[in-house]
């Protein structure tokens, strides 16, 4: 998948693994007060506590550090979007 980025008088292509995107997009969390939530529903506080604790190891860190870096640059509708346009099976 390759995402095309327009933004003022910057033009680039980002290449993505399309199944990581979609499985990042539809990754609800396992645990906790926010058991059951999509990722990028979470609030950033909780994004930003985990960056201050420690990411936990594995998948579950890797994806919760992705969506940290998601929510920090404003590209939750990247997500949204994908969600829709690419629904879990």
């Amino acid at each position: 998948m390759v995402l095309k980025i327009i933004y003022l008088d910057l033009n680039m292509e980002v290449n993505f693994d399309k199944r990581k995107l979609v499985e990042l997009a539809h990754y609800r969390m396992p645990f906790g007060k926010y058991k059951g939530r999509y990722l990028v529903d979470l609030p950033e506080a909780y994004f930003v506590w985990f960056k201050q604790k420690g990411f936990p190891d594995g998948k579950l860190g890797r994806l919760l550090q992705s969506m940290h870096e998601i929510k920090i640059n404003g590209l939750e509708g990247i997500i949204y979007k994908i969600q829709k346009d690419f629904p879990k099976e």
